[in-house]
């Protein structure tokens, strides 16, 4: 794609995101933009998408298998962004995302930091309102809270906040390593979000 036409087109992208008025009657329009051949075009739209079938779930069905599609990306903001927009969608109605919900948890391991950090992001999101899902899941969290990237290791006690909020008997078992988390780990914005999941968790069961 032409440059100046792959600016303009994200411009225009950029600016319907900001008008939330207009975005039922554009879903198709962005919808089709996954079919881009520029992955920065397509990286939008699929955020985009995402935030829609958040407002919209039942107008949004038609795309998800498509979006999902990208979760086998080579690319990894495709990767990373899909995730991101079946986090929002799952989180207005998991049905529509079940079916690609063990591809989901798969990434969890992927090689990208960016990928798994937002597959924490998408996690929070749907067990916002489907905590369930996630019962036989725990101890992929767990293993997260070590990862390497600070980052991620920043975003894994707020999975554990979510769940303490909503199961914390899900939870509860690991408040001695969110304890330890919370008063050894190098990072201080993890100090504090490991204190946040031990609150939460405490505060329910």
């Amino acid at each position: 794609m032409n440059k100046e036409i792959e600016k303009q087109l994200y411009s225009e992208l950029s600016s319907l995101t900001k008008n939330k008025e207009l975005w039922e009657e554009n879903i198709d329009y962005v919808g089709s933009l996954l079919e881009n051949q520029s992955s920065k075009i397509v990286a939008k739209a699929l955020w985009m998408l995402g935030e829609m079938g958040l407002k919209y779930p039942n107008k949004i069905e038609t795309y998800v298998n498509k979006i999902a599609s990208f979760l086998n990306s080579p690319y990894d903001l495709l990767r990373e962004r899909s995730l991101n927009a079946l986090g929002r969608i799952g989180r207005a109605d998991f049905n529509l995302i079940k079916p690609y919900f063990n591809k989901i948890m798969d990434l969890s391991k992927d090689n990208c930091s960016n990928v798994r950090l937002s597959f924490i992001w998408a996690s929070e999101n749907i067990a916002t309102n489907t905590p369930t899902a996630y019962r036989e899941y725990i101890s992929i969290f767990v293993e997260l809270l070590d990862d390497e990237d600070n980052r991620v290791r920043m975003e894994a006690p707020e999975m554990f906040r979510v769940l303490g909020k909503r199961k914390p008997e899900y939870v509860k078992k690991y408040i001695e390593k969110l304890t330890y988390i919370s008063e050894h780990d190098t990072e201080r914005v993890v100090r504090i979000h490991s204190k946040g999941a031990i609150k939460a968790i405490l505060s329910n069961i």
